[in-house]
């Protein structure tokens, strides 16, 4: 009886054990998951950055009639196989590379677009610019 008893308080201890060692190896997989889930996300600003830097290099160009410049957004229009596009396009982070008086540039630009998504679509990134320089409607831009 005594063996019984004491192979059942076994049993029912190795039990616990492994559900709380079970349990402590899941919470601590969850920690570790989502710490580098948080660490892997990127701002906003690092998502638009890459959109820009690959729409540079795979994009299809067009011109577009630049519309407005007002503060850190660009408005500009364009046509794709007919279908007339008005987007903007924040330059927040591309500040530098407009010209001090953002009233001058006007008329018409170069727009780099994804052809499987027309809609997505810029005129100025870090490595290519669409203002045109010289003439009287659009404004002298520094090139890379």
């Amino acid at each position: 009886m005594l063996s019984l008893r004491f192979a059942r308080s076994l049993s029912s201890t190795g039990a616990i054990v492994a559900i709380c060692v079970g349990a402590a190896l899941l919470l601590g997989g969850a920690w570790w998951g989502i710490i580098r889930w948080r660490r892997s996300r990127i701002s906003p600003q690092e998502a638009e950055r890459r959109r820009r830097t690959a729409l540079n290099a795979t994009g299809k160009m067009g011109d577009a009639n630049l519309l407005d410049v007002r503060e850190d957004l660009v408005f500009y229009s364009y046509d794709v196989r007919g279908v007339e596009y008005t987007a903007s396009q924040d330059v927040s982070a591309l500040r530098e590379l407009l010209p001090e008086d953002p009233s001058v540039v006007n008329g018409v630009v170069s727009v780099k677009y994804d052809s499987r998504n027309p809609a997505n679509s810029m005129i100025l990134c870090e490595d290519w610019s669409g203002l045109r320089r010289g003439g009287a409607r659009s404004a002298i831009l520094r090139q890379r």
